[in-house]
């Protein structure tokens, strides 16, 4: 087997092949391997975390007219680790009253959350953890473990902020994972499959960010209330709860929040990239077009790519739009994201039995989904307006009433 070709399993046969030759049972040797490869993903994924916390810090830092991290290593690359040790050497306090072992697993938990959901991200047509059949319901439920080791370590502290800080875990990131599980519906339509690497090998021709854009935007918009990151970090607002639900953390089991929320950041973007952006497709260019020893290697910078551009928005939204108030931010949730979801669900069936009937083709269906998506998110976007104005009116008639009073008592008080 070829290195160039498929390299991880030319290293998976290698191995094999010398533990079966030191007399090794081939289900010894097939647990081996898939303990090594999972170490070996969740040392990446975190490893990884090092450099994206850095180039966060430094692109935010540049947006702000600042420098950002700068003095540890060349261009600040080694700050991260100097952080990291910090936060190792501190001392480690469990609060009086805390229910102490739920209290010191919710870090861990929401680092497995993480770092778990790599497991079957497609980095390029061979080069992945595990292509199981439900990768989609995989992540989904993953995910929402992350969303339960933040409750726990809330509810576990002892105390009244951190509780506060749970209980709007529950009010936000619950309920954003209604229009995101809905909005992944639509590429599983779309590509007959909930394999990860069978929807990617459906977007070959075109990608699901063109046949399901409002999908697309949803699952991006509620992933990153689901992170808890700007603008939807009310979940550990300084100014109102001190920092949340791990306001008595300290030290690495902190930096391990820390460090779960910067990956789930990225991994939001690369589930983007995998899902409605082609994943290792290389934009304009066949598959038969690239070298059989290139394909892997070409898929995998496609991909990291586009899971960087989809990180950036993530930065860029951090970085620039100021925090939603809870109550807009559940309206924007239920009474906007979900019957929008529950709508692009409906027309993505509907359109496809169509495309199916009148023979339209990949592209026709496409064409006709996307321009579909696009009066939908118009309709949609004016009703919100409209509806937004109508308040708007509501609240400032009474405050206009009130200085057309004022003016029109002061007039005689001018003239006497």
């Amino acid at each position: 087997m070829d290195f160039l070709n498929d390299p991880i399993g030319f290293i998976a046969q290698w191995l094999r092949s010398l533990m079966e030759g030191l007399g090794l049972a081939p289900d010894f040797v097939t647990f081996v391997l898939v303990a090594l490869g999972a170490a070996l993903m969740g040392t990446i994924a975190l490893l990884f975390m090092l450099f994206t916390i850095w180039l966060e810090r430094r692109v935010i830092g540049r947006m702000q007219d600042r420098m950002g991290p700068n003095r540890v290593g060349p261009e600040g690359l080694l700050q991260t680790l100097a952080d990291m040790i910090k936060l190792a050497t501190k001392e480690d306090i469990t609060p009086i009253g805390a229910d102490k072992v739920v209290y010191n697993f919710a870090p861990i938990l929401v680092v497995i959350s993480a770092v778990t959901a790599w497991a079957v991200l497609p980095f390029a047509i061979n080069i992945y953890g595990a292509d199981i059949s439900v990768a989609v319901l995989y992540v989904v439920a993953v995910g929402s473990l992350g969303t339960l080791a933040i409750m726990l370590a809330g509810w576990a502290s002892n105390n009244k902020y951190a509780l506060l800080g749970a209980f709007r875990t529950v009010a936000q990131l619950v309920c954003y994972e209604v229009p995101m599980i809905l909005s992944l519906l639509v590429p599983v339509i779309l590509a007959g499959s909930m394999s990860m690497k069978d929807i990617v090998v459906a977007q070959q021709s075109v990608w699901f960010l063109f046949s399901a854009p409002i999908a697309a935007l949803i699952f991006f918009i509620s992933s990153v209330a689901e992170t808890g990151r700007a603008p939807f970090d009310l979940l550990e607002a300084e100014s109102e709860i001190v920092a949340g639900f791990n306001i008595e953390y300290s030290g690495m089991k902190f930096g391990m929040f820390m460090v779960a929320e910067f990956l789930h950041s990225f991994t939001v973007g690369a589930l983007t990239a995998a899902l409605f952006l082609g994943g290792w497709q290389v934009p304009l260019v066949s598959n038969s077009a690239i070298a059989p020893w290139a394909l892997p290697w070409v898929g995998a910078i496609a991909f990291v790519a586009k899971s960087f551009f989809g990180y950036g928005l993530i930065i860029l939204a951090r970085a620039t739009l100021p925090r939603i108030r809870i109550d807009h931010m559940l309206d924007m949730n239920w009474k906007f994201l979900v019957p929008l979801s529950v709508a692009s669900i409906v027309i993505t069936l509907v359109v496809t039995k169509v495309g199916q009937v009148l023979a339209l083709g990949e592209w026709g269906t496409a064409i006709t989904l996307f321009v579909v998506n696009v009066a939908v998110l118009w309709a949609a976007l004016s009703w919100a307006n409209t509806q937004a104005g109508q308040v708007r009116r509501r609240v400032e008639a009474p405050l206009t009433a009130t200085v057309d009073l004022h003016a029109h008592d002061e007039v005689p008080a001018a003239a006497h």
